[in-house]
């Protein structure tokens, strides 16, 4: 039998013989900072971060490249567009120790995903990359990486074919701020990308609202005259008119945080964002394929890896399925990128790819994102008019298609938009999944998961008693405590799966998720979905308009939904309808149906929810709306007696498990279930069953 290094050997000696044709346009690497890892984190196998710059290039002509909105209008005098991205490589110090798997990480907010220590010790390689280009202020690109910097994209503007400035309009809004001092326009944590063309307020339009709702319907509007306001920074030391800053609205009579404030204006100069698709390609394949740079640089990697799994959770999985819906999992040699897809906790396509585009964007009104296919197999879309269309479109017509493997939790559902993809926007059958895409359901969960956990909401112990921060750019405060369900364990046991899949073609366990056909979806809605009345919630909640729909904005003729792609020239888009929204059904305690085995699921302490609500308190706007995408948890009574008390119709602690010792009993029973599904690692699920040992439930 072949022996690993070996077999490494000789694929680093085939791809060498392959020479430059076989490299990606990343012409020239620099390396600017080598960090140890210690052994004893990575199981025993010493590892080094490497931390540098790409230089690419981009032949705008090639048919994987000219669907970049605005390429053409970015060439550099030779005909080529260039870009700069930083990387990250975390890797065995001794090659010879690769598994030669590398995960290729798509950035969140310029943020890193941490390495993962199992990863490691199976002498996995990790690459971490940018895309995301919109640099005013906050994502400017630096001129050298490090290893915990954040990573941005240098990229060029649009400009006319004469050399004159392209402009357009844009919007900005400001929410639940107060005090006489000037506001940033803020997107998520970064600013706006785009800066007015002009401080003469006359050219722009700044209104209030009083309110707005999740069908994006505007309440108690009010223009405020340009004589009242201006683009400066100011305080009670520098009161208005302040002094002139482009990123800063100053407001001559201070903000109310009860009224959201919205700028429309002109800009100048957009950013080609869609580079970014093309330049995450090109530096994963770089570190796959290439043995050095146009230069002689080599790449750190060079022959170690064989196989490469794309990775993005929330705002990056969203890049991954769009990504692959504009067909860059094919490089401009025609070559097959990635073998696997790893969207994490991503229901929708990232809104990048077309003119004035916000990519940092969050789920509030006016965001992209949901426009166009968000299924995998081509599909028509009856209720938009869209033509028929799929995520996979080009990647089964260039025979390029990855290995796939999704995973939601509930706040995807409630506040992320996901359903569509399940069930088209007319929500009559359940779509067919491909037999490349596996989909898991993580029933009643946060975003993300939360901590895990087995001790309830006794004085004493550890559960949060107060309100969840709502996501976003300044959101609020549920009025819940955070939803502890956790994904950490159902992912270790993905992980594990997805790497059998890719490397060995073992196939995972098949999809779970939500369905019309076995009646565990439905409605959005309290009644539709069987959701009880339950201390602490207003009795009429979920109601039909609670969960946040996807709405069908118009963003101008020069805009294309299929793609998202174009050019967006109504700012803000108007609304033409509002789509139905369908969520999973849910047992008499209020939790869903229709997902993997999880073990704080299967042997619950309360009732676990996707969604939450927001408080009023010091930032009112969203009061009584979706708290965003955070999850909430109302838990059980611990005595019949208690929950007769409060009016609770869900047993108590008691009654379910009679004892600590029951509860210890109900939790390794689900654990059994979980492992035998193939969804709970063994290791994992006896480190379960001691926590609830240990917790103090029932004590």
């Amino acid at each position: 039998m072949q022996s690993h290094r070996t077999r490494l050997f000789f694929v680093a000696l085939a791809i060498a013989l392959a020479g430059h044709a076989a490299q990606a346009r990343v012409t020239r690497i620099v390396i600017d900072e080598t960090r140890p890892l210690p052994a004893a984190d990575s199981g025993g196998v010493a590892f080094e971060q490497v931390a540098g710059r790409a230089f690419g290039e981009l032949d705008p002509n090639l048919p994987g490249n000219a669907l970049i909105n605005d390429i053409q209008l970015a060439r550099e005098p030779d005909g080529k567009v260039r870009y700069v991205a930083t990387f990250v490589l975390t890797k065995p110090v001794d090659l010879a120790r690769s598994s030669g798997l590398m995960w290729h990480e798509v950035p969140n907010r310029g943020v890193r995903r941490p390495n993962v220590a199992a990863e490691r010790a199976n002498g996995d390689i990790d690459l971490t990359s940018a895309w995301q280009g919109d640099n005013a202020g906050a994502t400017a690109v630096r001129p050298n990486a490090a290893v915990a910097s954040p990573h941005w994209l240098q990229l060029p503007i649009a400009r006319n074919t004469d050399g004159s400035a392209i402009t357009g309009e844009v919007f900005g809004r400001i929410v639940n701020r107060s005090g006489p001092g000037s506001q940033p326009l803020i997107v998520q944590t970064n600013p706006v990308p785009y800066k007015p063309a002009s401080l003469d307020t006359r050219q722009a339009r700044l209104v209030s609202r009083a309110a707005e709702s999740t069908r994006g319907e505007v309440i108690g509007e009010t223009v405020i005259p340009s004589t009242e306001w201006a683009w400066a920074k100011c305080d009670a030391a520098n009161p208005f008119p302040g002094t002139p800053d482009p990123t800063q609205v100053c407001l001559k009579n201070g903000f109310d945080a009860a009224r959201l404030y919205q700028v429309v204006y002109r800009s100048a100069e957009p950013y080609v964002l869609g580079i970014g698709f093309a330049a995450w390609r090109d530096v994963g394949m770089f570190f796959k394929t290439a043995r050095a740079d146009d230069g002689g640089t080599p790449n750190p990697v060079a022959g170690a890896v064989t196989h490469t799994i794309g990775r993005g959770v929330s705002q990056s999985g969203n890049f991954l399925r769009g990504w692959l819906h504009l067909g860059f999992n094919q490089d401009e040699a025609g070559r097959q990128v990635h073998d696997g897809l790893w969207p994490i906790i991503a229901g929708r396509r990232i809104a990048l790819n077309f003119r004035w585009a916000q990519p940092d964007g969050v789920l509030e009104l006016y965001q992209a994102g949901s426009e166009g296919p968000q299924w995998w197999l081509r599909h028509p879309d009856p209720v938009r008019g869209g033509a028929a269309a799929g995520l996979l479109d080009r990647c089964l017509a260039s025979r390029t298609c990855p290995r796939i493997i999704e995973h939601f939790g509930s706040a995807e559902v409630w506040a992320l938009k996901l359903t569509p993809e399940w069930i088209g926007t007319d929500g009559k059958a359940d779509l067919p999944l491909p037999p490349n895409v596996r989909r898991y359901y993580i029933a009643s969960s946060n975003h993300g998961g939360g901590a895990g956990g087995f001790d309830t909401s006794l004085p004493g112990v550890a559960l949060p008693t107060t309100g969840a921060a709502c996501p976003g750019n300044n959101y609020g405060t549920g009025i819940l405590p955070a939803n502890p369900v956790p994904h950490t364990e159902t992912v270790n046991a993905l992980r594990v799966h997805f790497r059998n899949w890719v490397m060995r073609g073992v196939e995972p366990p098949p999809s779970r998720w939500p369905t019309l056909a076995a009646g565990t979806l439905a409605p959005a809605n309290k009644l539709a979905l069987g959701f009880p009345s339950l201390p602490q919630l207003r009795p009429t909640v979920p109601e039909p308009d609670f969960i946040m729909p996807v709405l069908d904005y118009d963003w101008g003729p020069g805009f294309r939904p299929v793609d998202g792609s174009g050019v967006a020239s109504n700012a803000p888009p108007p609304i033409r309808q509002v789509l139905p929204m369908y969520a999973p059904k849910v047992d008499a305690d209020g939790n869903e149906l229709g997902g993997v085995p999880v073990v704080l699921l299967d042997a619950p302490l309360g009732t676990y929810l996707g969604w939450n609500i927001t408080a009023g308190g010091a930032r009112p706007f969203h009061q009584g709306q979706i708290c965003n995408y955070v999850g909430g948890m109302v838990p059980f009574a611990r005595t019949r007696a208690e929950r007769e008390a409060a009016g609770d119709p869900r047993l108590s602690l008691e009654e379910r498990y009679a004892s600590h010792d029951g509860y210890v009993t109900a939790v390794r029973t689900a654990a059994g279930r979980a492992v035998a599904a193939g969804f709970l690692l063994r290791e994992d699920a006896e480190r379960l069953v001691q926590q609830a040992q240990a917790s103090a439930v029932l004590r």
